[in-house]
């Protein structure tokens, strides 16, 4: 059975879901929810192809396409991002269909080929930025998105329906088991989550570029003017666009979406939970209940880090190691560095039995590694265990985070 559905009455989804549940995104991210590979068709006085899909769910991709076009030819075949998840198929597309022309721009063609797929000049369309094209009664302009999040990308857009082909803006983890549109699910309750952790891992490094192509839409393209983004990643956006602009204008930015407080802790005996969830108790007394607590030695980095840029304030709790920083919190720390978190106010745990180090070389890398960063002056120290000696240290950091959360 196909997986074709209508969008629009010309614009055909030609996406699989792919359920991914033992395997890792990009070769990091776990995706347990599993996630969608989205390709679309037009079929207007010419078939337009937008984008293809993953070597894992090829062949029924290439049904779809075979039995969306019904005999007709394909004769154009739109090149938006050169990632494998998304141009594995060309080849198979223009061993499929030889007489296609393939619409891309310099740097596109430029990393086709570097993949090994070489296009005919004479099947070469090469589009600059801001260039149009006319496939009948629809009719497209191209912008540019570099880094959002590869080099090459570029968006297409339908002016004669406000379709937005989006590439990987606007996309999520999960797949969409039959429910193409966004109107279709419980966006907030079941999606939010999914659409935050796969920007902010897959694209957060690139908050500027973000804001550069958000830029375009309201300038340019005219946000007033798109009715649906078409990504291919996740849902189809038809209803209330400025929630999901809204979202990615603050990751972008970097603002956290609430004051809160994520605890980020490991324990390799059991002691720095202790510690934690007496610091936790303590939180509550006060008053303070929007609390997530985390452990990193059971929950991915992923998960550690889109909850980094929902909240406002984080804890880090690690035992010393080798007189280090626990590896998995170091590694927490090298992630966001590397994906320019920032804006956020810090509070810091630490454990040692004869040397406890953790709690200066984490502050140090949040002072020296981040940008735009606050580290709390009150620190709780842990020596082996909890003891009664930490509990004015845990109250004058508890105090602290009050005062910086009601600031």
């Amino acid at each position: 059975m196909s997986t074709i559905k209508m969008v629009t009455e010309d614009i055909y989804y030609l996406g699989v879901d792919e359920p991914h549940v033992d395997e890792l995104f990009e070769g990091i991210h776990p995706i347990p929810e599993g996630v969608s590979y989205n390709a679309y068709l037009l079929k207007d006085e010419k078939t337009v192809l937008f984008d293809t899909v993953d070597r894992k769910v090829i062949d029924k991709f290439m049904a779809n396409l075979k039995e969306a076009l019904g005999g007709r030819p394909l004769d154009y075949f739109i090149v938006q991002h050169m990632e494998p998840d998304h141009a594995y198929g060309i080849n198979h597309v223009l061993k499929a269909y030889p007489d296609v022309t393939v619409i891309a721009n310099e740097k596109t063609f430029m990393i086709m080929h570097q993949f090994g797929v070489d296009v005919a000049p004479e099947k070469k369309h090469q589009v600059a930025e801001l260039d149009t094209i006319s496939f009948g009664k629809h009719n497209f302009v191209f912008a540019f998105a570099p880094m959002v999040h590869w080099p090459e990308v570029m968006v297409s857009f339908d002016t004669t329906t406000g379709c937005l082909f989006s590439a990987d803006a606007f996309g999520s983890f999960g797949t969409l088991d039959g429910n193409l549109f966004d109107d279709e699910v419980d966006y907030d309750r079941d999606w939010h989550e999914k659409a935050r952790r796969y920007f902010v891992n897959i694209v957060g490094k690139y908050g500027p570029h973000v804001q550069s192509i958000l830029g375009k839409a309201v300038n340019i393209i005219k946000l007033e003017n798109i009715k649906m983004f078409l990504p291919t990643h996740g849902h189809v956006w038809r209803t209330d666009l400025m929630y999901l602009v809204n979202k990615y204008l603050k990751w972008s930015s970097y603002e956290p979406e609430e004051k809160g407080i994520l605890i980020i802790y490991a324990s390799m005996y059991g002691n720095t939970e202790k510690a934690v969830e007496y610091f936790v108790k303590k939180l509550q007394e006060k008053g303070i209940t929007n609390v997530t607590v985390r452990n990193a030695s059971y929950t991915d980095t992923s998960y550690l880090i889109s909850d980094s840029f929902r909240l406002s304030h984080i804890v880090i709790a690690s035992p010393t190691y080798n007189l280090g920083i626990f590896p998995l919190i170091n590694n927490y720390l090298t992630r966001i560095k590397s994906l320019n978190l920032k804006n956020r106010t810090f509070g810091i745990i630490e454990n040692g039995s004869w040397a406890p180090k953790a709690g200066d070389l984490i502050e140090a890398f949040l002072d020296e590694e981040l940008k735009e960063m606050t580290v709390l002056d009150d620190r709780v120290t842990v020596i082996s265990s909890l003891g009664e000696i930490n509990e004015p240290e845990i109250e004058s950091l508890v105090e602290s985070l009050a005062q910086s959360l009601n600031s």
